[in-house]
């Protein structure tokens, strides 16, 4: 899988022959899944398939999505990120964690309970779309087509957390990372002005000046520390773990969740990403030659929106703290946080339930995804829509994802495939 370059980024340039060989590869590595389960393709790069099960009514949706995103072996990789190297009991590679170690596992389960003769007590559906990675609408579709056909999920799982080690700072323990919802996500482009001319005479703030006095306005403290609901679920979860001298701070975090807005703001890192909306320069242009003031100049900004705020809050905020007439802000394309499922409920117990089975050293703490994910587009539509990638992820391999030496374990495939099949097993 990893070997068959699928990244959605580069479609205009490989075309769309990487994808096709990909479904191709699917129906060879998993001939019972292809013979048995009713496949359709939905749009150019979608692909949902059925697994009828005792009854047609309130089915479970397992998501995943075989686009990467580009990767080099420049980069500083050991392994060519696109060779699917094995070694020392590792799959290397541009995918091996996002998203097709994930996807891998789904089918794993699938092909084995077939061989063992299994039907499921539910339909059982596989949605899996090819670009996810550039916000394509694969996914959406797909959600668009079931609604269409009056399915209503009783549970839809897709990527997010995984199973990790000390998820907070002075917890100890495994802990399996469920997101019962995501950030938003929003692309700005700013774009200042200024008096164009010769790099010899520059008169006022230039657009280069104006554009990087903007971007240093939109630092960390840009947007306010707040904490959903999944947050101090999460929080009430983990304070029994807590060690050191930490540990009170985190039972009385746990107890009044209202101010752990601001001391987790304080902590930095993922532990401020939990409780604010951040913002990111990823991008900027500006000038033709080095002897001329650019008349114009840009930056391209990610956001991602914590619940209780919106792209268009989040735009007035940016707007506030640039206080420049001069500096437009634009909206490149975006969506608002998901709603946030239940943790209380008869599917997250499923989920539970498998994770037990597969990890049991592992405790079950609901959270909220940090990332964009296909999911929000089944979100719109149903409730119990959940985050989970059921491998173990160390802090090391979860900032490989993305990045330079991406791998997933081949122990840790195994007991993704053992979650699958203990959930669909265990569906009543």
């Amino acid at each position: 899988m990893i070997r068959i370059p699928t990244v959605s980024a580069e479609l205009d340039t490989r075309g769309t022959a990487p994808f096709e060989e990909f479904v191709a590869l699917l129906a060879e590595l998993y001939p019972l899944t292809r013979a048995q389960l009713e496949r359709e393709r939905i749009g150019e790069l979608g692909l949902l398939y059925r697994w009828r099960g005792a009854r047609a009514d309130d089915p479970i949706v397992l998501m995943a999505h075989f686009d990467v995103v580009p990767a080099r072996a420049e980069d500083g990789w050991t392994f060519d990120p696109f060779a699917g190297r094995i070694a020392d009991g590792w799959v290397h590679g541009r995918g091996a964690l996002d998203d097709k170690g994930p996807l891998l596992v789904i089918l794993e389960a699938v092909e084995q309970l077939l061989r063992e003769g299994v039907t499921p007590a539910r339909d059982v559906y596989l949605s899996f779309g090819g670009n996810e990675e550039t916000y394509g609408t694969a996914a959406a579709t797909i959600a668009e087509t079931l609604h269409d056909r009056g399915v209503t999920p009783w549970l839809v799982l897709d990527e997010g957390g995984a199973v990790v080690d000390a998820p907070l700072p002075f917890v100890t323990g495994r802990a399996a990372m469920i997101g019962l919802g995501e950030k938003g996500v929003a692309t700005l482009r700013l774009e200042a002005a200024g008096d164009g001319g010769h790099a010899s005479a520059p008169r006022g703030p230039t657009a280069i000046a104006r554009l990087a006095r903007a971007v240093d306005r939109l630092d960390a403290g840009t947007f306010r520390p707040r904490v959903p609901a999944s947050i101090a679920r999460m929080l009430a979860v983990l304070a029994p773990r807590a060690t050191g001298i930490a540990a009170p701070g985190l039972r009385l975090l746990s107890r009044l969740p209202r101010l752990a807005g601001p001391v987790l703001a304080r902590v930095g890192g993922e532990s401020a990403a939990l409780v604010r909306t951040t913002i990111a320069a990823t991008r900027q242009a500006g000038g033709t030659a080095d002897n001329v003031l650019p008349a114009r100049a840009t930056a391209t900004f990610n956001v991602r929106i914590i619940p209780g705020e919106t792209i268009g809050s989040v735009i007035a905020r940016v707007r506030r703290r640039i206080r420049d007439p001069r500096v437009s802000v634009e909206l490149v394309g975006g969506d608002d946080p998901s709603p946030e499922a239940p943790a209380d409920g008869p599917a997250f117990a499923a989920l539970s339930a498998a994770v037990a089975a597969a990890f049991p050293d592992a405790l079950v703490v609901p959270y909220l995804m940090m990332q964009a994910s296909d999911a929000r587009h089944f979100h719109r539509r149903w409730r119990p829509v959940y985050r989970f990638a059921p491998l173990e992820m160390s802090a090391q391999q979860r900032a490989a994802i993305h990045g330079v030496d991406e791998r997933v374990e081949i122990a840790s495939l195994e007991r993704g495939r053992d979650f699958h099949i203990a959930l669909i097993r265990g569906l009543a």
